[in-house]
């Protein structure tokens, strides 16, 4: 053949190929599978507790990638989980307790499932995401959950310091609401036989999988979030799990302490008086704590089991390959470190600290943790990103795609938590880096504290007041008071 005529042929093959490669389908959308679990700090064996057994979130750590030192917002249900399913830091919306709606104070806000709604998805809920009775209703293809609040009101900074009055009544409520609840939550209960199968949580991960066998082949995509609400107290297991976990094995922490105790050297706004989960009203002996923290301990691989279903389910339906799994657990919870046993209030590494794992199958980190710093408000974008979708408008967060592609990429953003004891004001923050832990308290208890966390993981030794780190604190305090400002409660 003539190279003319060999030339005229080439081209034709190319500009075959063209046109072909334009008239092909956009490539899928991968799927999200997003897991929740209420309460739980990192009691997990992909993070190196030396006594818990979660095979299959250790399964998915060594799948995907593992965030070592990944945070909260908001030691607390419904601020933490409204930061993260919003992308925005409390400290700026105002948004600090359990009975803030963020759709009746920011009715422009689209919510992360109702941002997989608006491109295409699917969106799907089964258990807690939202918190219970404050769920973004319209943002579901089906599983939304119906709701009365109205228009609300971002909490306001006081414009003055709560007078004596005013500061005897809200200890009034807090001692009597604390004591409603020491009735039902301060208890375990090891379950058998059909009971097992009545439990929320097998309730929760039944409908996932239900779920997951609806979809077709060809369909949209789905976002399918599923909410576990265990470890949260009362503290109920099938009796399988508790029997993992012999009481003579389990070690008390080593601040551990009967009732809420500050450390010497600490301001006294570190540690609310009274718990608000378990020991409510009474001091734990070491027999009863011991006890408490192996049922807390059944309750993790009770969720681990019901992961292991959802994500069996998801291999046996091949749906692996084009779906994002997400694990996320809403804050941390301290199980009688400085006596304490709630995560409320808890400024401290075991209440802000957060398991966070993250497998998409696409991404080159896979199979790697990252030690990097990084915060709940990060899932929103890094969601988004990995899907392809068009950037969301007004996100505080940053994807973590970078991360997933290289876990032990240099950073360089610290943390944020929050706490406003009244709902009037931020009373603590604290800041995070991957050296150091800061945290400031306003009001009642004001004082700050800086722990080293290389060489005190328990937080055993303030060292904001030692002059070889004047320079530490004061940076760090310039962080924490930015992050807040104009939202600090008043020091009386």
């Amino acid at each position: 053949m003539p190279c003319r005529s060999r030339l005229l042929v080439l081209a034709a093959a190319i500009l075959s190929a063209l046109s072909s490669l334009s008239a092909a389908e956009p490539a899928a959308k991968m799927n999200v599978l997003f897991i929740i679990s209420d309460d739980l700090r990192t009691d997990l064996g992909a993070y190196n507790h030396a006594l818990v057994q979660t095979p299959n979130l250790d399964r998915l750590a060594s799948q995907g990638v593992r965030f070592e030192r990944a945070y909260c917002q908001y030691p607390l249900c419904n601020p933490s989980r409204t930061s993260m399913l919003n992308s925005r830091y409390p400290a700026r919306s105002g948004m600090y307790g359990n009975r803030d709606w963020f759709k009746g104070a920011y009715p422009d806000w689209v919510s992360l499932p109702e941002f997989f709604k608006q491109n295409g998805y699917t969106t799907l809920r089964t258990g807690k995401i939202f918190h219970g009775g404050f769920d973004d209703f319209t943002a579901w293809t089906e599983g939304g959950e119906p709701h009365t609040h109205g228009a609300q009101k971002p909490a306001q900074v006081a414009k003055q310091p709560l007078s004596a009055g005013e500061l005897n009544q809200h200890r009034t409520a807090v001692v009597a609401g604390d004591r409603r609840r020491a009735r039902d939550s301060d208890r375990w209960e090891a379950v058998e036989g059909d009971a097992i199968a009545k439990l929320g949580d097998t309730v929760v991960a039944d409908r996932a999988i239900d779920y997951l066998r609806q979809q077709k082949a060809g369909g949209p995509p789905f976002f399918l979030a599923c909410g576990f609400s265990k470890p949260h107290s009362p503290l109920v297991a099938p009796k399988t799990f508790f029997d993992l976990y012999p009481v003579d094995k389990i070690q008390l922490p080593p601040d551990f302490a009967p009732r809420p105790t500050v450390p010497a050297g600490f301001p006294a706004g570190s540690i609310r008086p009274i718990n608000a989960d378990l020991f409510i009203q009474r001091d734990a002996t070491p027999q009863e704590a011991r006890e408490m923290i192996r049922a807390y301990l059944a309750c993790i691989s009770y969720v681990d089991w019901n992961v292991g279903r959802v994500l069996g389910e998801l291999d046996r339906l091949g749906l692996r390959d084009n779906t994002i799994v997400v694990f996320w657990g809403d804050h941390g919870y301290q199980l009688g470190e400085k006596g304490k046993w709630s995560k409320a209030g808890s400024l401290w590494e075991q209440g802000t600290r957060v398991p966070l794992i993250i497998h998409d199958p696409r991404v080159k980190g896979n199979g790697q943790p990252s030690p990097r710093v990084v915060e709940s408000v990060d899932l929103y974008p890094t969601l988004v990103d990995l899907c392809g979708l068009p950037a969301a408008k007004d996100l505080e967060g940053a994807s973590l795609a970078p991360l997933l592609n290289e876990p032990a990429k240099a950073w360089g953003r610290p943390a944020y938590t929050v706490w406003s004891e009244r709902a009037r004001g931020i009373t603590g923050v604290v800041v995070r880096t991957e050296r150091w832990r800061y945290a400031e308290f306003f009001g009642p208890g004001a004082g700050a504290m800086l722990t080293d966390p290389v060489a005190d993981p328990h937080e055993l030794k303030n060292l904001a007041a030692d002059p070889q780190y004047a320079s530490v604190v004061a940076e760090l305090s310039a962080l924490a008071r930015a992050h807040v400002a104009g939202r600090i409660e008043p020091t009386p």
